[in-house]
């Protein structure tokens, strides 16, 4: 049976959206978690020792994403990893965002290929025992990038190939390189996992027959992998127990109405997808400033929602 694995995505799939997530419609074979960015201090942030937490992700399969360009952080924090119980880390290749990318991360190191094969260098050398896994682009600005990129990786014993078939510039518009994919399907005994635009269970039908990584799709429905697997679509109720479950932990974690109603609004971006003619509906969730007139909102945008 095919296996499914969430993405990594900053501020949205964090260990609280996998507990609640899992609970209720049933987890991912694999969660990987947003990135942890070590630096020369050679420590993690409180938030990423949250993510690594083991009792944070109890039950779940749970690989955490490593972003850096230099190879002795990344042993670093995957030894840090490996110490709390984690057998695989994940290498960040793919991240778009131009404040990491100005740095030489992420998707970044794809335009610099002799600081990447040095970092891949150190890190497999230093961690023979341990997965490494990786989560790529095709190249930077241009498709005919991607088999130079391949024949690099393919070099190294890399746990897991997890493609999005898209370059840097693309950012998230535009359609999907399914060509380049299947390229590399041929051209690489690495094995591979496809990520990109799969956004409903119609597109999942027509990807690649290999592990499939959802990102927009999984937090725009949180159901889908229980669609997938041959359940039912989520209800407006369970969409709104959902909503609430989230909603208290982070009530419970974060003092004061402005970071927990980030993190709604946040949420709100791709939740909505899940509902039809929700831009009225969602006005008053949206413009709430504190979290008793958000409550208001969105009681009553449950009350009055249709799934799309």
């Amino acid at each position: 049976m095919r296996e499914y694995y969430a993405a990594p995505m900053e501020g949205l799939t964090g260990w609280r959206w996998r507990q609640v997530q899992s609970a209720l419609f049933g987890g991912a074979d694999r969660y990987y978690t947003p990135f942890l960015s070590p630096n020369a201090n050679f420590e993690f942030q409180t938030k990423e020792l949250q993510e690594i937490d083991p009792a944070h992700n109890q039950g779940l399969f749970v690989v955490p994403q490593i972003l850096t360009n230099r190879a002795e952080y990344f042993v670093w924090a995957a030894r840090e990893c490996q110490r709390r119980g984690y057998g695989e880390v994940n290498l960040n290749l793919g991240c778009p965002s131009g404040t990491v990318t100005g740095k030489n991360k992420g998707a970044g190191l794809l335009r610099e290929k002799d600081i990447l094969r040095r970092l891949l260098d150190g890190i497999f050398d230093a961690l023979p025992g341990m997965k490494i896994s990786v989560k790529t682009r095709i190249g930077w600005d241009d498709p005919a990038q991607w088999p130079a990129l391949l024949e690099l990786l393919s070099a190294y014993p890399v746990a897991l190939l997890i493609v999005h078939p898209r370059v840097r510039t693309e950012f998230y518009k535009g359609a999907v390189h399914r060509d380049a994919f299947t390229w590399a399907q041929a051209n690489t005994r690495l094995p591979l996992c496809y990520n990109g635009d799969l956004l409903t269970p119609a597109d999942t039908a027509a990807a690649p027959d290999v592990p499939l990584m959802f990102g927009r799709g999984l937090v725009s429905d949180p159901a889908l992998l229980r669609r997938l697997r041959g359940g039912e679509r989520a209800t407006v109720r369970e969409l709104e127990e959902f909503h609430d479950a989230l909603y208290a932990t982070y009530r419970r974690d974060y003092s004061g109405d402005v970071p927990v109603l980030h993190r709604m609004r946040e949420l709100w971006n791709y939740l909505a997808g899940s509902f039809r003619d929700t831009e009225q509906l969602l006005r008053a969730v949206r413009k709430a400033r504190t979290c008793a007139a958000y409550d208001q909102a969105v009681r009553q945008f449950f009350a009055r929602a249709e799934l799309a």
